[in-house]
């Protein structure tokens, strides 16, 4: 009889526990980036200081400060939620970072702050990897073939600029993030933020060269909200 008494409140409690639960949010905020103007041509990246990559790159790639798709469509735009969303811990699953043909892929990485991130080499000579934030310690570390990846992570949210000092080309970027709520745009300018609970937020894009756009947008229970943002871009870089 003791027992059963015992028991009672525990499963009360456990019902409570599930009940309260509830379904994942089925909110969505989801657009399209694209410009206006005319952007910048891209050059060729010269990887003679390197032959095997310029061997590996033929025709030569792309600068990525801006890319283009159709539509007139604007590639490689973070797409976050800045405003509105509750504190969550981050992820405790790392993002990987990979320099892959003397290229940074991908060209832009984000993450939660204080996520784990590991940075791999794929190629069979020594990078040297360069992030340079503003709010967060500078480091600068040389990775040789084969060697372990670099494990580290972030505190503070900001856009860190990557650079390799042996390869003056490769160039990326590190956003740093304190929403869990962020997606990078494709090559048809698309992104989509999945799993909102209901509320008003303000949604923030941002491109290396154009800085950022805020716009503010409320999302029912389980309907989708549109937000698209418009880049005005010019012929050169800043």
């Amino acid at each position: 009889m003791q027992a059963r008494y015992v028991l009672l409140p525990v499963l009360f409690a456990l019902m409570v526990a599930v009940a309260s639960v509830g379904p994942a949010p089925a909110g969505t905020i989801e657009g399209k980036v694209t410009y206006t103007g005319t952007p910048p041509k891209m050059k060729p990246i010269d990887m003679s200081k390197e032959p095997t990559c310029a061997k590996e790159h033929n025709p030569p790639l792309l600068g990525e400060n801006v890319v283009t798709g159709p539509g007139n469509a604007l590639q490689y735009v973070v797409v976050y939620i800045s405003v509105g969303e509750q504190s969550a811990q981050p992820p405790s699953e790392p993002v990987r970072y990979d320099q892959k043909g003397c290229m940074y892929v991908p060209h832009i990485l984000a993450m939660h702050t204080n996520q784990p991130l590991q940075i791999y080499t794929d190629d069979p000579f020594t990078h040297n990897i360069h992030p340079m934030p503003k709010r967060n310690p500078e480091w600068n570390k040389s990775q040789p073939p084969g060697a372990a990846p670099i494990d580290t992570k972030w505190a503070n949210p900001e856009f860190i600029e990557v650079k390799c000092n042996i390869h003056p080309w490769m160039h990326g970027y590190f956003a740093v993030l304190n929403t869990s709520h962020y997606a990078v745009t494709d090559n048809e300018g698309n992104y989509s933020l999945k799993g909102l609970p209901p509320g008003k937020y303000t949604v923030t894009a941002w491109q290396e060269q154009y800085s950022t756009q805020s716009q503010e947008v409320t999302v029912g229970p389980t309907g989708a909200a549109s937000v698209n943002f418009v880049f005005k871009v010019t012929p050169y870089l800043y």
